[in-house]
């Protein structure tokens, strides 16, 4: 595996802020939102571009795999701030450990989880095909689901997915509950009920 210069993310972000690696298409460039997901969204794909120059050899997007992916996941693990448990740490599976210990700080996985599905969004958006997209790829869907598994048991913290609410539903109306009540009368019995 070749080696990567190391250098500080926050040098890679606002170094990279004018790094473009495939054209933008003209509608994302002319309806640019302000938005902190947006702004996010632009940050993460130009820290990743200037990841790839600075590769060695220097790594061409239409080049890039899940393979490729994966090395930058763990190259931003030197910059992760979640310690996360070895199985001999005496703090294995503890939520909130009482006292300090040599472990690794990590990416943590929601961090990680999130970056993926902005640079997923930002490599179509900047003219590169879904089929073809390095962030969606099964071996980085699989790298995810580990590095989610190994925190949640170490950390001793389940991530579970939310569920969606929905909508509260309003009371059905007089008319409706008449129509359903009409309706069960007009209805014949089941075969074999008594009436």
């Amino acid at each position: 595996m070749d080696s990567i210069p190391e250098m500080d993310i926050t040098t890679i972000t606002t170094a990279a802020t004018s790094t473009t690696l495939l054209p933008a298409s003209s509608e994302s460039s002319s309806s640019q939102s302000s938005s902190r997901y947006e702004n996010q969204k632009r940050r993460d794909w130009n820290t990743f571009g200037q990841y790839l120059k600075n590769h060695r050899p220097p790594l061409a997007l239409s080049r890039c795999s899940g393979a490729h992916v994966l090395e930058f996941l763990r190259y931003l693990d030197q910059f992760g701030k979640t310690k996360v448990h070895t199985p001999i740490c005496p703090f294995y599976g503890h939520p909130n450990p009482p006292a300090p210990c040599p472990c690794p700080l990590r990416q943590a996985w929601g961090s990680l989880d999130a970056l993926i599905g902005r640079l997923r969004a930002a490599f179509e958006e900047n003219g590169g095909k879904p089929e073809a997209n390095p962030f969606g790829a099964r071996a980085v869907r699989l790298y995810l689901r580990e590095v989610r598994d190994l925190q949640s048991k170490a950390r001793g913290i389940s991530y579970e997915k939310k569920k969606r609410k929905r909508p509260p539903q309003p009371p059905p109306t007089l008319q409706e509950q008449h129509h359903h009540q009409l309706h069960a009368l007009q209805s014949p019995p089941p075969p074999g009920a008594t009436t």
